[in-house]
């Protein structure tokens, strides 16, 4: 599947600005990035877009997962440097206010989980996005680099926390300071990605796991992940002192009753979210 193309800006435009498309698919919100005459490079216009994208995920209660994915051959080639440069320069930052940072690294930050979709080069930025996920799956021909060193700045979208959480301090420090270039297989076994599979099945790939997540109950989802995180960024002791009360909460809500329901009566449930 792929971003619709009927409510195209102007071609001119689309290049020099590009854009976020979001379609809806049932609860799931697909937010495509959209700039392929560029290699989908971010421009802070795309970057306000995409925080409101998800800001859009929040806040509507009909849509429990988000399905973040790109047009054309690649994921992202970064950010469009010489129209960021000013922003950098005077530390303006780009997701503030209300608007959700796709980048979940302050507040407000999102509690519903995102899936990403990922294809062929997938530079700095895209890894980013993509770490702040919570699945990704990457499709066989992905190339994946954090090049800033190469560019004289750091990574500040949350490489340099997430790569050494996940893939451990070498690896991270290896990539990081040089700014190579690795391979999907990699990313998968320094657990970046979650599945990787043929190039052009990674959007139907990533769509399925958002939807069997959105099939779930979708307190008992938004509950999990927020423990996992707060484990993460707080201690295990922390996030086990709340599971008591987080399961009470839980256990008396409509959802688990239409759990317990559907477990008897032998049938799929239909979680409403209360």
């Amino acid at each position: 599947m792929s971003i619709p193309r009927d409510s195209n800006p102007p071609s001119e435009d689309l290049s020099r600005n590009g854009r976020i498309a979001t379609r809806r698919i049932g609860p799931v919100l697909a937010i495509g990035i959209d700039r392929v005459a560029k290699r989908n490079g971010f421009t802070p216009e795309m970057a306000t877009a995409l925080g409101d994208a998800y800001t859009e995920l929040e806040r509507e209660p009909e849509l429990r997962v988000g399905l973040l994915h790109a047009a054309g051959e690649h994921f992202t080639a970064g950010l469009d440097l010489p129209r960021w440069a000013p922003l950098m320069k005077s530390g303006t930052e780009v997701w503030g206010g209300t608007r959700i940072d796709p980048l979940a690294l302050r507040e407000p930050r999102r509690t519903k989980p995102v899936v990403a979709a990922v294809q062929g080069i997938c530079y700095t930025l895209g890894i980013e996005l993509m770490l702040a996920a919570d699945v990704v799956v990457a499709a066989s021909d992905c190339r994946f680099a954090q090049l800033e060193v190469r560019r004289g700045i750091m990574a500040t979208g949350g490489a340099t926390l997430r790569i050494a959480e996940r893939a451990g301090i070498g690896n991270a420090m290896r990539y990081l300071l040089t700014g190579d270039e690795f391979d999907a297989e990699t990313a998968l076994r320094f657990g970046l990605v979650q599945q990787v599979v043929a190039p052009g099945r990674q959007f139907d790939e990533a769509l399925a796991i958002a939807q069997r997540i959105a099939a779930a109950a979708p307190l008992a989802v938004q509950a999990t992940r927020a423990s996992v995180l707060q484990a993460i960024e707080s201690g295990p002791q922390v996030a086990i002192d709340a599971f008591s009360a987080v399961q009470a909460r839980l256990a008396a809500s409509e959802d688990a009753r239409e759990g317990v329901a559907a477990f008897v009566d032998r049938r799929p449930p239909a979680f409403r979210g209360r």
